[in-house]
């Protein structure tokens, strides 16, 4: 417990509520009610959301949001908190319009997902609402001030070690970024589900690809396909429930792990997390997948968290990586080494515990 309450502010794309939940938000809402558990004074600047008040206490947090559109009235609300440290839990223009309000703070930022000149070509292929979203998200995220501003921070962190030299070279950084552990939490204990039982728990966006999911379900009708989530589309999620009607496929929709246990009861019943997305950093769902003792059958490998502690599917073979993982039992196996290993990096005291590190190291005079 710190002797005297600091000023944080959390500067995202958004916050896991009012109709945004993606990971930057989730890790933003945890990160900061957390923080505030320890004494913090925890602010957080977002985009305004449909619904969404100006101010609002979430958990703790003083949530202060702007309109999407004129973004540059941030700069008044980061005047206004004043905080000690201002803290990108992923760099967008709010990194550098909070350096240009309050400069005599320090500011940080943690990059959950960089994206380079492939990875934005992905999401211009796949995109999530339409391709002028990808090109705002772009502006906004990974324009020239943001990079400059994130050269001039006083830490950059990443929360996967594959990650580190990426980072470097899209911002030009001088030294590599540090690791910095997204927290997650330990459930206590953990009951599978007897029978097969498999799980997607992804926005249902094209990016994700979850028909790949989806179309498993028929060359398995032994085993359960749950899919939780939702489209930014309603259309393309109508479409996919529609086509996909199968006995042993159960849509569940938006799951709010902040609200109710279907978001733990689903982790800890499933036998194995699978993931098709074309493109991903670390999601949350392989921490969270992990500690629950559950297998990752996934496209993509941050960190080895497929090949290590499931399947790495990466020619589209989730039917083989299925079918290995399934036949005796290898998933428990592939799933207790994720456990360990999230468990001894992720848990959630440990990871909180080195954010403050840093924080305490940025108080220090």
């Amino acid at each position: 417990m710190i002797s005297s309450p600091k000023r944080i502010c959390l500067i995202s794309v958004e916050i896991f509520a009012y109709g945004k939940y993606g990971g930057f938000g989730k890790a933003t809402r945890l990160i900061g009610s957390e923080l505030v558990k320890r004494g913090y004074e925890v602010f957080a600047v977002v985009p305004r959301r449909k619904d969404q008040p100006e101010e609002e206490n979430l958990d703790g947090i003083t949530v202060l949001s702007y309109l999407p559109g004129d973004v540059l009235s941030s700069s008044r609300l980061y005047k206004r908190i004043n905080a000690d440290i201002y803290h990108s839990c992923e760099p967008s223009l709010g990194t550098w319009l909070a350096q240009q309000s309050i400069p005599s703070a320090k500011h940080i930022a943690t990059i959950r997902d960089p994206r380079d000149a492939r990875d934005w070509y992905l999401e211009w292929r796949y995109p999530s609402q339409s391709k002028w979203q990808v090109i705002k998200n772009y502006l906004y995220e990974t324009n020239f001030v943001v990079r400059h501003a994130v050269r001039n921070n006083d830490g950059v962190f990443s929360p996967a070690h594959f990650m580190l030299p990426k980072i470097k070279e899209i911002y030009r950084l001088r030294q590599q970024p540090d690791f910095l552990p997204t927290p997650v939490s330990i459930p206590d204990h953990i009951v599978k589900s007897p029978s097969p039982m498999v799980l997607m728990m992804s926005r249902l966006d094209p990016r994700k690809r979850p028909e790949l999911f989806l179309s498993l379900a028929d060359k398995f009708p032994d085993v359960d396909f749950h899919i939780a989530g939702k489209s930014r589309v309603p259309q393309y999620e109508m479409d996919l429930r529609a086509h996909w009607k199968r006995d042993n496929i159960i849509f569940h929709g938006f799951v709010d792990q902040f609200r109710d246990t279907l978001h733990h009861d689903l982790m800890q019943k499933s036998w194995i997390l699978i993931n098709p997305a074309i493109r991903e950093g670390l999601p949350n769902s392989y921490l969270e997948a992990a500690a629950h003792q559950t297998a990752i059958l996934s496209h993509v490998d941050p960190d080895g968290f497929a090949s290590q502690f499931g399947y790495h599917a990466a020619t589209d073979d989730f039917e083989e990586g299925l079918n290995m993982l399934l036949k005796d039992a290898h998933w428990k196996e592939q799933a207790m080494k994720g456990y360990t290993y999230v468990k001894d990096t992720f848990a959630l005291e440990k990871a909180m515990d080195q954010h403050e590190a840093v924080y305490n190291k940025l108080f220090s005079p």
